[in-house]
């Protein structure tokens, strides 16, 4: 099967199966999303979620929370991976959101990745989740789905799996798409023992027709 083809037939797929697909992270404004994200690295949406409520009480602007120490901020999430870096990354982007950009979060790849804790994967998800831009984030499960289904090719970071991506699938798409990987290999695509029977892609995955050669 050509890569187009391919990429149509996934795409099909998900329209169908997944017409709506979203964050799972909660939230109300950018800000928030970009604390829950920052938060998210390494560490479940879950927790994530269970430990926003009371962070947000304390800290519900980036102005409050630019304005105290960094061991304050571990008391609130300290139930996370990372916590001490991450305590340290929030009071840092928080003072480099107001002192650079007002207090509000830019909706450029570039000048997000700026911000102290945010990368390029961080910065694809606030542009394409919060501003709708055109921007493929790939974490974990996007990078092992993509290898897996085929969606890239001989890949060897998130980089070159991001192009890949960002290559094939409709540019209007691609905010939707990078949500449609993510619950895929979170759910059904997963690092362990997929759930490959469950799984509407299987006759075309190439993952799967490489394990059906090996029973033979």
């Amino acid at each position: 099967m050509e890569k187009k083809e391919l990429f149509e037939r996934v795409v099909s797929y998900f329209q169908k199966e997944m017409p709506i697909a979203e964050t799972e992270l909660e939230y109300s404004n950018p800000y928030e999303l970009l604390v829950a994200v920052i938060l998210s690295a390494q560490c479940t949406d879950k927790r994530v979620n269970l430990m926003m409520p009371e962070l947000l009480k304390r800290f519900p602007t980036p102005e409050m929370l630019a304005e105290v120490d960094s061991a304050e901020v571990f008391d609130y999430i300290r139930s996370c991976s990372y916590p001490n870096n991450k305590a340290k990354h929030l009071v840092g982007m928080a003072r480099m959101l107001v002192s650079d950009f007002g207090g509000t979060v830019p909706d450029d790849i570039d000048e997000l990745q700026k911000l102290p804790g945010v990368g390029r994967k961080t910065a694809n998800v606030i542009a394409s989740v919060v501003y709708n831009k055109p921007a493929m984030a790939v974490d974990t499960h996007v990078f092992r789905v993509a290898a897996r289904i085929g969606l890239s090719t001989n890949s060897k970071t998130p980089l070159e799996t991001e192009r890949q991506l960002v290559e094939y699938f409709p540019e209007e798409l691609l905010p939707l798409a990078h949500h449609w990987l993510i619950l895929h290999g979170r759910y059904v695509c997963v690092a362990r023992s997929p759930k490959c029977e469950k799984c509407g892609l299987k006759d075309v995955c190439k993952y799967f027709q490489e394990k059906k050669k090996s029973k033979y």
